[in-house]
């Protein structure tokens, strides 16, 4: 069955090397830790609109998630927008494979508006495998490959012209 892709972030640049990002973009870029909160600090609230959550196949992936993601016969997608009081910070593209939502898992089927972070992060068996670096038209992004329990998600991050990791 074919499904139409949904892609709320643009075609992504990835870079080999960070030599070419600014200090304090990288520094935002780098984060190793929850980005929900991160960017709590700089705002009273965080708050987050889903504007897809659905299963997709594999031929609705785009090619960096069919290069880093296992087969499936089904993913998870959720797409979001996050704000820092009531301003687009972030768009972000969670795909999950369906064999990834076993046990408690399961949890990311029912996130709703809740920030992907505030539950992987309270998780006690999360690792990330990497993160990229790269450019959507002018707006600097990331990919990590996250492992919960030692199975795999992608999340793939755009950061907003109005996002505090840019210089004011």
């Amino acid at each position: 069955m074919f499904m139409p892709k949904t892609v709320i972030t643009p075609p992504i640049r990835w870079f080999d090397n960070a030599e070419t990002i600014p200090a304090m973009v990288l520094d935002w870029l780098s984060e190793l830790g929850s980005m929900t909160r991160r960017f709590e600090q700089h705002c009273n609230e965080v708050t987050v609109k889903p504007s897809c959550e659905k299963y997709i196949s594999r031929e609705a992936l785009t090619e960096e998630e069919r290069m880093h993601l296992p087969g499936s016969a089904r993913y998870w997608l959720r797409e979001v927008v996050l704000y820092g009081d009531g301003v687009p910070w972030l768009t972000g593209r969670t795909v999950v494979p369906e064999e990834t939502l076993t046990g408690e898992e399961q949890q990311l089927l029912k996130m709703g508006n809740m920030p992907l972070g505030r539950y992987l992060f309270t998780s006690g068996c999360l690792t990330r495998d990497y993160i990229r670096f790269g450019l959507s038209g002018t707006d600097w992004a990331r990919c990590s490959r996250l492992c919960l329990a030692g199975k795999p998600l992608l999340l793939t991050e755009v950061f907003l012209p109005a996002s505090p990791a840019y210089p004011a």
